[in-house]
């Protein structure tokens, strides 16, 4: 990915092939960072560990929402009366964000305006922390937007329920909550957004059919 970023004239001034302020840039390098994280919102009760399979989850009530990659969560592990605490390290099983059930999570983002979203009804609980011992995106971007002083969150409209999300994360953290940016997806003829999971159309793709990075961007800056 960064070799296409670079070829389309995309330069960047710190990250895991040039260094900079924040290292490391790899997220597979920053697991103290992610830990310390878990650790706090482990003691205070903020999440719980869930040892529902995905088999499980497929045959719950609850359907995955529209326009969004995880399902609105049952609740089957939620109320087991387990001493997280116990847990002294996360691998094993996963680890959900207790949302608090009706709580209007608000932000105003830089490019939609205002977005409101209802912990228990857009999204359940989320995991932080898989089974196989990852770190899950809504964890691993909180703790380092946080530590690498991230004021400007900048990412697809795809996005947004996920900062609704980490809100809540940031909160348990008690850390600085960002601005946020959501810009429009890049979709192809179909109106459908170009995703790595659908064998869309990439840069890669673009640069083997003989295309330069000029004529790219020219089409970019069209829109």
């Amino acid at each position: 990915m960064m070799e296409d970023l670079g070829w389309l004239g995309i330069r960047w001034e710190e990250g895991p092939d040039v260094g900079g302020p924040f290292a490391p840039y790899r997220q597979s390098q920053r697991r103290e960072f992610y830990f310390d994280a878990w650790r706090k919102l482990r003691d205070s009760g903020a999440i719980y560990p869930c040892t529902c399979s995905r088999r499980d989850l497929a045959f719950a009530a609850s359907a995955p929402n529209e326009d969004d990659d995880e399902p609105l969560y049952p609740g089957r592990c939620r109320e087991k009366i387990a001493d997280s605490r116990k847990h002294s390290e996360p691998a094993g099983v996963n680890w959900r964000f207790r949302v608090p059930d009706g709580e209007a999570i608000s932000f105003r983002d830089e490019h939609f305006g205002e977005q409101v979203f209802i912990a228990g009804r857009d999204f359940g609980d989320f995991v932080v922390w898989r089974r196989d011992d990852v770190p899950a995106y809504q964890l691993a971007v909180v703790v380092d937007d946080a530590a690498m002083e991230v004021t400007e969150v900048v990412r697809g409209a795809d996005l947004l329920k996920s900062t609704a999300r980490q809100l809540l994360v940031i909160r348990g953290l008690g850390l600085t909550v960002p601005a946020y940016y959501h810009c429009g997806l890049v979709l192809d003829s179909e109106g459908v957004r170009l995703a790595k999971r659908h064998d869309a159309l990439s840069l890669r793709a673009l640069r083997e059919q003989g295309r330069t990075a000029e004529e790219v961007r020219r089409v970019w800056t069209q829109r």
